[in-house]
Formats: C-alpha cells, sequence, structure tokens
C-alpha cells in the first residue's frame, strides 16, 4: 500500500511540476502579445505620428536588447550548469522583467523621453529573454524524451492563451481608441484612467508586471530543481567559461547540432521580426488603431494557441523537424503577401475607398502568423533538446538564445534600414523572406534525432 501511495503522489508531483513549468509560459507571454506586438508597439506610432519612423525607432530598439541578449545568454546558461543553479537566476530576471514592463507607464504623449521608453522595454526584454533560457532547460527533466514534443506544444499553447485572456482584459477594460476615447465594448478605461492622456493604453506596462507577478507564482512554488544547487564561486564561473568556450569551439564537431542552431538563428530572427513589427505595420499601412491592432492580435493568438497544441500532437508523431520546415515555408508565403496589401490594392487589385478588404486580408495574415509561429516556436523548443548535450542542457539553451539572438538584431535592424532607404513599410519588410529561406536551405544538415541519429 505504501508503494502505490508514494507512486501516486510522485505522480501527482509531477504533473503539478510540468503545470508549474506551463505556467511561466502564461505569465510571461503578454510581453510579447501586448507590449512588443499588439498594444505598446501600435502606440509607439500614435506618439511618434508617423509609422515609417515608429517602424524604423522600434526596430532599432529591439535589435539593442537582442544584442545584450547574445552577448550574455550562453555566459549565463554555462554559470547556471555549473553551478546547478537555475531558480536564483529565475528570481534575478523576473525583477527585471517587472521593473522594465511598470516603466512603460510614463510613456505619456506630449511628455515623454523616447530614450528612457525604448530602455525600459529593453530592460524587461532582457528580463523576460533570460528567464525563459532557464525555464526551457528544464523541459528535458519534466518527462520521457518521447513526451516532449507534446508537452513543449501543451505548453506555449497556454501560454498563448494567457496573451490572449491578458489581450482582451486590456482591449475591454482599459486600451482606448485616441479618437473616441472608449475601449472595445464601448466604455472609458476603468480604474478612473484618463483617455485623453492615454492612461488606459499606458496601463499596458503596469499591467504586464502585475500579470507576471501573479501568475509565477504557481512556478516557483511546484517546479523544484532536480538537483541541489549552491552558489556560484569565482573559480565556478571561470571553470562555467572555459567549458563554454570549448563547447562552442567543438560545435563544428557536431554539425547536426551546428547546423541546427544557424538554421533557427535564422528562422527564428525573422519570427520575431515579424511578431515585433506586424501590428506597427498594421497601424502605418492601414492605419489601424490600437483597438483595431488589438483585434488582429486577439485573431493572431487564437490561431496561435490552436496550432501550438495541434504542432505540439504532430511533433509527437511525426518529430519536430517537419513542423518546423511547414511553418517556414507558410511564413515566407505570408510575408510576400503582406507586401501587397494596402489601403490602395490587394495583391494587385485596385481597392476603392473606404473597402474593408485590406483589413480582412490583413486579419488572414495575423492568423496565419499566429498558427505558424506558435507550432514552429513550440516544435524549435524540442528540436533542442534532441541537438543538445543532456548534461549541460542549461547552456545548450543558452547557445540556442545565443542562436536566436546573436543576430536578433538583424530582421529588425535591416528592417528598419530597409524601411528607411525605400520610404516604404511594404519594401521594409522584405528582409524576412531572405532570413526564413536561409534558415530553411540550413535545415538539410541537420539530423531529425539529433544525438540520437546513427
Amino acid at each position: 500500500m505504501a508503494s502505490i501511495e508514494d507512486g501516486s503522489a510522485a505522480a501527482t508531483g509531477a504533473r503539478r511540476r510540468i503545470w508549474g513549468w506551463f505556467f511561466f509560459d502564461w505569465a510571461s507571454q503578454p510581453y510579447n502579445t501586448l507590449l512588443i506586438t499588439f498594444i505598446f508597439g501600435p502606440y509607439i506610432k500614435d506618439l511618434l505620428g508617423d509609422g515609417t519612423q515608429a517602424q524604423a525607432v522600434w526596430g532599432y530598439g529591439i535589435a539593442a536588447a537582442g544584442i545584450v541578449i547574445a552577448i550574455f545568454a550562453p555566459i549565463l546558461g554555462a554559470v547556471a550548469d555549473h553551478s546547478g543553479s537555475r531558480m536564483r537566476w529565475i528570481w534575478i530576471f523576473s525583477v527585471l522583467y517587472v521593473v522594465g514592463s511598470a516603466s512603460l507607464w510614463f510613456a505619456a504623449p506630449g511628455d515623454f523621453n523616447l530614450g528612457l521608453i525604448l530602455l525600459g522595454f529593453g530592460i524587461g526584454l532582457i528580463g523576460m529573454e533570460f528567464c525563459t533560457i532557464f525555464t526551457n532547460s528544464m523541459l528535458p527533466d519534466l518527462a520521457p524524451r518521447d513526451r516532449l514534443g507534446r508537452i513543449s506544444g501543451s505548453g506555449w499553447a497556454f501560454g498563448y492563451l494567457g496573451g490572449l485572456v491578458a489581450l482582451v482584459i486590456m482591449l475591454t477594460l482599459f486600451a482606448e481608441d485616441p479618437a473616441t476615447g472608449v475601449t472595445l465594448i464601448g466604455i472609458e478605461p476603468i480604474l478612473g484612467l484618463d483617455p485623453e492622456a492615454r492612461e488606459g493604453t499606458r496601463f499596458v506596462g503596469p499591467l504586464t508586471a502585475l500579470w507576471f507577478i501573479v501568475f509565477m507564482v504557481p512556478f516557483f512554488l511546484w517546479v523544484r530543481e532536480p538537483r541541489a544547487h549552491r552558489s556560484a564561486s569565482l573559480s565556478d564561473i571561470r571553470g562555467a567559461l572555459s567549458g563554454l568556450g570549448r563547447t562552442i569551439r567543438r560545435l563544428p564537431e557536431t554539425p547536426s547540432q551546428f547546423s541546427f542552431l544557424v538554421a533557427s538563428m535564422f528562422y527564428r530572427d525573422g519570427l520575431n521580426g515579424t511578431y515585433a513589427l506586424g501590428a506597427i505595420f498594421a497601424a502605418g499601412v492601414l492605419d489601424w488603431s490600437v483597438v483595431q491592432t488589438g483585434t488582429f492580435g486577439i485573431l493572431a493568438v487564437v490561431t496561435g494557441a490552436v496550432f501550438a497544441w495541434v504542432g505540439g500532437r504532430a511533433d509527437q508523431r511525426f518529430g519536430p523537424m517537419p513542423v518546423i520546415v511547414v511553418c517556414c515555408v507558410t511564413l515566407i508565403g505570408v510575408i510576400v503577401a503582406s507586401m501587397f496589401i494596402s489601403r490602395e490594392s490587394v495583391l494587385g487589385v485596385a481597392q476603392g475607398v473606404g473597402s474593408t478588404t485590406p483589413d480582412n486580408a490583413f486579419m488572414i495574415v495575423g492568423a496565419l502568423i499566429g498558427a505558424a509561429g506558435g507550432a514552429l516556436q513550440a516544435a524549435s523548443r524540442t528540436m533542442m533538446v534532441y541537438q543538445g548535450n543532456p548534461h549541460r542542457m542549461t547552456e545548450a539553451f543558452g547557445l540556442y538564445a545565443l542562436a536566436g539572438k546573436a543576430t536578433s538584431f538583424i530582421a529588425p535592424l535591416s528592417i528598419a534600414v530597409a524601411t528607411q532607404v525605400t520610404g516604404s513599410q511594404q519594401l521594409g519588410i522584405s528582409p524576412l523572406i531572405i532570413l526564413f529561406g536561409l534558415g530553411l536551405f540550413l535545415l538539410i544538415w541537420v539530423k531529425p534525432d539529433g544525438a540520437r541519429a546513427v
């Protein structure tokens, strides 16, 4: 009887640990959904008054944060693996997430410092990305390898659902249309927030911070590291950095892992650029309000959640490689289509004044971006587990973050430059096609089973 009870308790603990791990995705997703893509990004356009300038500035700001993340991600991962501590780092970077996101409240119309706004945004983004490195590295400890695709997909879907709930709350209760001063359901922002000062929209920063604080509680209560950890001494740090150096030097000796890291470097950079600038693109090209881009976001998040879950099932059945390939091809098609959508024409077909076809067409674009992006990220997380060294998994995900951020400035920077040079938001997103194409090409050298391949 005791053994049965012990087994039942162990199973309950394992399920609780998985759900606790899921809650990080739920808690952190609003930074992507609300700040980067659908609410605060388009609000930057309102602050500056020009879509082309806003797309360029937003691109430069995200690129700067990406450079910082690229430099420190693998170092932190190596130190965490060497000292056996991940939870401590998650606590530290959670503070950065909260402080950075909350600071965006100060982006008041007519009275803002653009440099400080981008600095606060960058601090929060760095906190989110570094937390993600350590939580992702916990994935192999949650279940047997053949279940990881399903768990990764379900976690990503749960995160998208959290982003959706936060977005609906933001649109219905806080974010005001600048023309009418009311939210999506026709009321003024709650809590006495002043619509003329855009306090409803600016509350997106504090809301994102509060959301993270509340929903990280299950993570910190239920997730435990499998091995005892200790503080990292100076010798530990030196040893970690030495080991990291050896790992990087030996990457060419593991061509499958090396090829995957480089391939994901390009296609994830393209995906991040698509997410970061998609809504600001619509705000400038189609002159959408924050409420319209938020509605667009709801559709994208719903399809992202559904297809992250579907992709997880496909990953478990077919492996992550087919999922990654299909998603990259889909995103290339979406970017090409987006370049031919404007108020004047849709895919070469002229549109009359007041036509809603451009709006409907870009809604479809948003749905496809959400669907392909959700499945792509979940499958890529599983693929990294297959490719990485199981004994140095935090370092592996540090390298994965490096691969995602080493060139993360390329997408926003190339879009910013292309937009500035051409003076066209449509032509400005063309570099994304090259990034997805390079990622697809380099997958040729990736073994789907990674280290298990014969």
